[in-house]
């Protein structure tokens, strides 16, 4: 099982916890995670990461799509490649439509074109085999639409060529996880139960087939974000990650419109999710929180004293051997728990 460790959004001020990503890169983590809202951005600071480190790898998760054209992810990945020694991981999301329209100031619509679309585009650009040509429902390249000169023409980035760099997607809808697993090389979802592969896994195995070769898990990396926290107070560590789920459940998009909430309904926990949306909305966050059913808890997170921590890792520990997860990406702040995660699991 690789282990990943999940930095999170920035506040007012950005603070990189460099003392943690070492510890994480001494006990053998494989990967550290950037991220990305209306805050910082998820490419500065995993530039600075990959400056300041020398084994463990860097993504994304993620680079928001709408932020920037192909071409320039694609060369960013390539630079930061190149950089680091091929440590970089391109980690792509769609974001979701009130970010993308309140924040971005352009429309949401077709995200799995958009990120179809996308992700052909970088692969070509990093191949370098011939001057980037597309055309797509989203993207144009040249591009001779409204607004243009008609001067564009194909080109080819100077930089080597470099089909290396993974492309993870971030994705937990039936389609999104059925592209992730069709053109992509990973896939992060917010949340996964280990004991629960099939939530996920039939979806993927959708996008397998459709992908052909052969493609399947031995190829692609699953790799589940995992909400971290050991102490004594079992409550008090459930604080944080309460909260963290409701805010995505309950307040993450509109009444009908919500990726989370869809999503914890196919986790079996339909009538929890909506009044956990139905409090949200209504400002009682509190109580939003309270209502999140303690097996959805016990299932995707990693809380309370060291021992139960442990014996929760068992699950995870079976799903690696199953091949149903290959990382666990860990949302954590605390340098001994990720020492315990790594002594069971490494």
């Amino acid at each position: 099982m690789r282990l990943g460790l999940v930095l999170g959004y920035s506040g007012k001020q950005i603070n990189l916890p460099m003392d943690l990503i070492h510890h994480a890169e001494e006990l053998g983590f494989d990967s550290v995670w950037t991220a990305e809202s209306y805050s910082s951005d998820a490419v500065s600071t995993a530039a600075w990461v990959l400056a300041n480190t020398t084994k463990i790898r860097v993504g994304t998760a993620i680079m928001q799509m709408v932020a920037r054209t192909p071409a320039t992810a694609a060369t960013t990945a390539m630079s930061l490649a190149q950089l680091s020694g091929g440590r970089f991981i391109m980690g792509l999301g769609a974001s979701g439509p009130q970010v993308v329209e309140g924040w971005h100031g352009t429309g949401y619509k077709r995200p799995l074109t958009r990120t179809r679309e996308y992700i052909d585009i970088c692969r070509q650009i990093m191949a370098r085999e011939a001057p980037c040509q597309y055309e797509g429902k989203i993207y144009q390249l040249p591009y001779n639409g409204p607004g243009s000169v008609g001067l564009g023409k194909p080109l080819k980035t100077i930089l080597q060529a470099d089909t290396s760099i993974p492309i993870y997607t971030a994705s937990i809808t039936p389609s999104g996880l059925a592209t992730s697993a069709e053109i992509a090389d990973g896939v992060f979802p917010v949340w996964m139960d280990p004991n629960n592969y099939d939530v996920v896994g039939k979806h993927l195995e959708k996008g397998f087939a459709k992908a052909g070769n052969g493609k399947g898990l031995a190829d692609f990396e699953v790799a589940p974000v995992i909400t971290t926290i050991m102490g004594d107070d079992l409550k008090a560590c459930e604080g944080p990650a309460r909260a963290m789920m409701a805010l995505y459940i309950g307040g993450m998009g509109a009444k009908n419109n919500n990726f989370y909430t869809d999503y914890a309904t196919a986790m079996g926990y339909g009538a929890d999710a909506e009044k956990i949306q139905d409090l949200y909305l209504a400002g009682k966050k509190d109580e939003a929180a309270l209502a999140i059913p303690q097996d959805l808890l016990d299932a995707v997170a990693l809380l309370g004293p060291e021992a139960r921590i442990r014996e929760q890792l068992q699950a995870w520990k079976a799903a690696g051997s199953r091949g149903d997860v290959s990382a666990m990406l860990l949302g954590a702040v605390q340098p001994e728990v990720l020492s315990v995660v790594a002594d069971e699991m490494l």
